[in-house]
């Protein structure tokens, strides 16, 4: 124990003192040779006896697997500790083995020896057990590796390696054998993985991360060194588009890189259909929302996302993945993915500058304090990403692919008329969205991977950045003339979006509760803007309907967003469907429809679904100029169900907490309010 250098640190918060074994002052240690590092298996003064599961399958696994690697991986002898360490990265990937083998504090053993063994082998090994539990585990052991100091023995590892990419050292990679190569960018590779999860774990240890010099250097080297291998510069690069999420601090570093050129190199990349051209997209795409580059105002290299749309929609077209290990069906689903995310969060990020700084006002609508029918796809289908899927070329769409070509020769030849895209020269993002972007994410909905999975998966990410869009757009106040050119080119392609999308979805009858969700919330945003040019082809507002009883039936999500939920965002299409100057008959069935969801509270209906129905039946009513007023509203005789319908919002608004679902009641009760204010208001005007 004399070459090792223990110090005592206390931790804010914590009464006891962790002895950390400082991971820089070992390096002398790697150099040594055998006799005096290690003469004997060393005891652990601060190590707590085991006890035995009592479950006896897993005890008899633990005397028979768990036990000896254990042991071996605190051998003296170098052979056994390396193939010890081998062997448990192999086991870990089985979910008793690894819980065994966190019980035997495995990674105390890792963080304490095996990361410094002199052993190169034993080292990547060590280094590989960590990456797999990181992303086996949840978000708890990430931050339990922090409080125990991982960070500085990456920052040690990661030193090296920076160093041996840089400068002369270079030169003497490729005297290294080919097997020392590989090990080198096994330990790259998975520090990148483990900074990833540490980063996603919690916001203080993203900060610790982002401004850790080491770290952030060994990065910015990956990525501009010639040498590295494709799945260590896109780890890299997967790791920054992490860390460069709303983080300015990180952001700053990568603009102010003079030595790597890091900014200058993620430009280069962003062209192609390869995965490190999408995370070159989507770094360079938290840089511009950082940094608030768009259209108006531009950074550096005249950069704003109207630059990444253009290589974000080639790699929908046929995404390149990488062939190495036979990875390819796995990155292509990820390409596809990531590129669709991307411009879902372009889309959503638009809306601002396309106001000009005036944000509209979307009253009754899921739109309040931001939360309008726009998704966020950061928390979805995680494990499908691993599915083995096949390439785009020779795939078959679901629809005939010369009826969808058709459709989009309406949309981007648009291109070939100047009328069709005059006044939106100026929104560049938005245009290319339109005319770039939208045609390619239909065709991608379409599609069909290698498994339903994953075909539900792409189609699932495509919808939504249709979605997001589509809630830009219908965000805009159209009875401004600024926005009638942007009116003018949406309308064409928000049809034909309709027509591919929500007809197809709902003329398939599917049973997807996911699905159908996004599918209705693209069909709001659709009908929001298009009002009666909405491109009705079946009795779509029937199936709305339908579709409203069945999510009735669905279970409740626990913490959800109840304005979020399919049935409010149902009641959000029909509403928009019965708008002046709607058909009679469809206003007629939809306002009967929304009064008898109205007429179920405080029982049968949920508070937020009748919040919503009013909301619709005040923007369909309120105007005694409408036809549907004198024909439907008095002819029927709506005011009475207004009248008896404010003694049951009452009644179902008191029984929510305000504490607990503050939203819901604020929203609830300005409803209330307003529903006394509009039956007032009819009892004033009656005909």
């Amino acid at each position: 124990m004399n070459d090792w250098k223990i110090f005592l640190v206390l931790r804010p918060g914590r009464p006891e003192g962790i002895l950390i074994k400082f991971w820089a002052a070992l390096a002398s240690w790697e150099s040594q040779g055998e006799t005096g590092a290690r003469g004997g298996q060393r005891s652990d003064p601060i190590a707590k006896p085991v006890k035995p599961p009592t479950d006896p399958e897993l005890a008899a696994l633990r005397e028979s697997s768990i036990l000896p690697v254990v042991k071996n991986l605190q051998s003296a002898e170098p052979a056994k500790r390396t193939e010890a360490a081998g062997a448990i990265a192999n086991i870990i990937q089985d979910t008793k083995c690894r819980k065994l083998l966190l019980r035997e504090q495995v990674v105390h053993i890792v963080l304490t020896e095996t990361l410094t063994d002199a052993s190169l082998e034993s080292r990547a090994a060590g280094w590989e057990i960590l990456k797999l539990l990181t992303e086996k585990e949840e978000a708890d052991f990430c931050i339990h590796l922090f409080r125990v100091d991982v960070l500085t023995a990456i920052e040690h590892a990661a030193q090296k390696i920076t160093e041996t990419l840089t400068g002369p050292n270079i030169a003497n990679l490729s005297k290294a054998s080919k097997a020392e190569q590989t090990l080198m960018w096994n330990i790259a590779e998975a520090l990148c993985a483990i900074l990833i999860g540490l980063a996603e774990a919690q916001d203080e240890i993203l900060v610790a991360v982002s401004g850790n010099d080491a770290a952030v250097r060994f990065l910015f080297t990956l990525i501009s060194c010639d040498a590295a291998t494709t799945e260590v510069a896109n780890g890299a690069l997967s790791c920054m588009m992490t860390l460069s999420e709303d983080n300015r601090q990180f952001v700053e570093r990568i603009l102010g890189d003079d030595q790597n050129k890091c900014f200058k190199h993620l430009l280069a990349f962003k062209s192609g259909r390869s995965l490190r051209a999408v995370l070159a997209c989507g770094i360079l795409h938290n840089i511009f929302s950082t940094m608030q580059w768009d259209d108006a105002n531009p950074g550096r290299e005249k950069s704003s996302d109207a630059t990444l749309i253009p290589a974000l929609s080639d790699a929908l077209d046929s995404p390149q993945g990488s062939q190495t290990n036979g990875a390819g069906d796995s990155d292509t689903v990820e390409i596809l993915q990531l590129a669709l995310e991307i411009i879902a969060s372009i889309g959503t990020g638009i809306l601002e500058s396309l106001e000009k700084g005036e944000r509209a006002e979307i009253d009754g609508d899921p739109g309040l304090d931001g939360k309008d029918g726009r998704m966020d796809m950061d928390d979805d289908d995680d494990d499908d990403d691993n599915d083995d899927d096949k390439d785009d070329e020779g795939e078959e769409d679901e629809m005939d692919d010369d009826e969808i070509e058709a459709d989009m020769g309406l949309v981007t030849g648009a291109d070939d008329g100047p009328n069709e895209i005059s006044g939106i020269d100026d929104l560049p993002t938005l245009k290319l969205l339109m005319y770039k972007a939208i045609p390619q994410i239909i065709k991608t909905a379409h599609s069909t991977q290698s498994t339903e999975e994953t075909t539900s998966l792409i189609r699932t990410h495509a919808l939504t950045a249709l979605n997001n869009i589509a809630w830009t757009v219908s965000c805009l106040d159209f009875s401004e003339d600024s926005n009638a050119a942007i009116q003018k080119a949406w309308a064409p392609i928000a049809q034909i979006m309709w027509k591919e999308t929500v007809a197809y979805v709902l003329a398939s009858d599917t049973s997807d509760v996911g699905l159908a969700t996004i599918v209705t919330s693209l069909a709001w945003a659709i009908a929001r803007a298009l009002r009666q040019d909405t491109p009705l082809q079946g009795g779509e507002q029937q199936k709305f309907i339908s579709l409203y009883h069945a999510s009735k039936n669905l279970p409740a999500e626990g913490e959800e967003d109840p304005f979020q939920s399919l049935g409010v965002k149902c009641l959000g299409v029909l509403g928009q469907l019965a708008l002046d100057p709607a058909p009679i008959d469809l206003n007629r069935e939809i306002g009967v429809f929304l009064l008898t969801v109205v007429g179920g509270l405080p029982d049968s209906t949920p508070l937020a679904d009748g919040v919503e129905a009013l909301n619709q039946l005040f923007d369909i009513y309120g105007d005694a100029s409408y036809a549907c007023d004198k024909e439907v509203f008095w002819q029927i005789g709506f005011l009475k169900h207004f009248e008896e319908a404010i003694a049951k919002i009452k009644a179902a608004t008191k029984k929510v907490d305000k504490r607990a679902q503050t939203e819901l009641r604020a929203r609830a009760d300005e409803t209330t309010m307003n529903l006394s204010r509009f039956v007032q208001y009819k009892q004033k005007n009656k005909p």
